[in-house]
C-alpha cells in the first residue's frame, strides 16, 4: 500500500521541449495555443521545460535541415532517459512541400525512433493535445520498463 503511494508521489508531469528544426511555424503556432486557457493542456500535466536536460518529452515539428540536423543530434542527447520523441505535424515525418529541396536531409526517423505521429499541416490543437496524452502513456510506460 505505501509502496504505490510512494511511486504515485514520485511520479512527475511530463515535461515538454519544443524543438523547431526548419517548419514554416504552422506547427508552432498550433502547440503554443494548446498550452493557453482556451485548450488549457495543463490540465493532463504537460508543462514546458526551458531546457532539453529537464524535458521528458521532445515534440519537433518541420523537416530536418542541414542547420539543424547537428542541433537536434545535440539536444536528443541531453534529454534522459526514458524519453519520448514526438512528431508535429507531416514535415518531420515526410519532408511535405519541403521534400527535395537542397537544404533539407531528411525525414526525422533518420536520426531518431518516433514513438507518437501527430498528423496535419498544421495539425488541429485537438490532435496535439490526443498525441501529447499518448506520448505520456507511452512515457509511463517506459518507466515501469525501467524499474
Amino acid at each position: 500500500m505505501f509502496e504505490k503511494l510512494i511511486e504515485k508521489g514520485l511520479e512527475k508531469s511530463a515535461w515538454l521541449y519544443h524543438l523547431n528544426t526548419g517548419s514554416c511555424n504552422g506547427c508552432d503556432i498550433e502547440l503554443v495555443s494548446v498550452i493557453t486557457p482556451r485548450y488549457d493542456a495543463e490540465r493532463f500535466g504537460f508543462k514546458i521545460a526551458g531546457s532539453p536536460r529537464h524535458a521528458d518529452i521532445i515534440v519537433v515539428s518541420g523537416p530536418i535541415t542541414s542547420q539543424s540536423r547537428d542541433r537536434l543530434i545535440r539536444t536528443l542527447a541531453q534529454v534522459p532517459d526514458p524519453k519520448v520523441v514526438v512528431s508535429l505535424g507531416s514535415c518531420p515525418r515526410s519532408c511535405n512541400v519541403f521534400n527535395g529541396s537542397y537544404c533539407v536531409e531528411g525525414p526525422l526517423d533518420k536520426y531518431t525512433p518516433i514513438d507518437v505521429s501527430i498528423a496535419g499541416c498544421p495539425p488541429k490543437p485537438e490532435a496535439i493535445m490526443a498525441g501529447l496524452v499518448r506520448a505520456v502513456e507511452i512515457l509511463k510506460e517506459k518507466r515501469r520498463a525501467m524499474k
